[in-house]
């Protein structure tokens, strides 16, 4: 439902009242200071907006599979914020409805949540780890691939001289 971008941006919010807070807990993880000789990135394959709840699924996923690493060397960075605000225009259904709602009239919508608004191409989530967790931070990024709405693919940055 709120896959496709279409419109401006909405996100003043100094200007609406009632924008639900971030489900995102945290947008770094891990070993936030430490060198890493390899960066893995997942990036989108078509543009669409991307909800804080489908953001804080992935992010809990791929923290799942690193977290079960020996060593737990790695640090994952998500690369977007959700500023546009999504609204909805709640309809009434039910006996009554009719008498209730006032239908297409005034339906500008409520605040419902954020979306982070993405372009083909562009970085999602970062991984950053040492050479022996390369094959698990592949799993992550792609259980973290399954929770978001748009097909994504995984590209290595740094390092891909290092993986034999």
């Amino acid at each position: 439902m709120y896959r496709r971008v279409t419109g401006q941006a909405f996100t003043r919010r100094e200007y609406m009242g009632g924008v639900p807070a971030l489900r995102i807990n945290t947008f770094n993880m891990g070993m936030t200071n430490a060198d890493f000789p390899i960066t893995i990135n997942l990036k989108v394959k078509e543009t669409c907006q991307i909800r804080h709840t489908a953001m804080e699924a992935a992010r809990i996923a791929c923290n799942r599979v690193m977290s079960k690493t020996p060593g737990n060397n790695y640090h994952i960075k998500f690369r977007t914020y959700p500023h546009h605000v999504l609204r909805e225009n709640k309809l009434a259904t039910g006996a009554g409805a009719d008498r209730v709602s006032s239908g297409m009239r005034h339906s500008f919508g409520k605040n419902v949540g954020t979306a982070a608004r993405v372009h083909a191409g562009q970085t999602i989530l970062t991984i950053r780890i040492p050479v022996s967790n390369f094959n698990s931070a592949k799993t992550a990024l792609w259980k973290a691939s399954l929770k978001l709405p748009t097909p994504c693919f995984i590209e290595v940055e740094k390092g891909a001289e290092l993986i034999k």
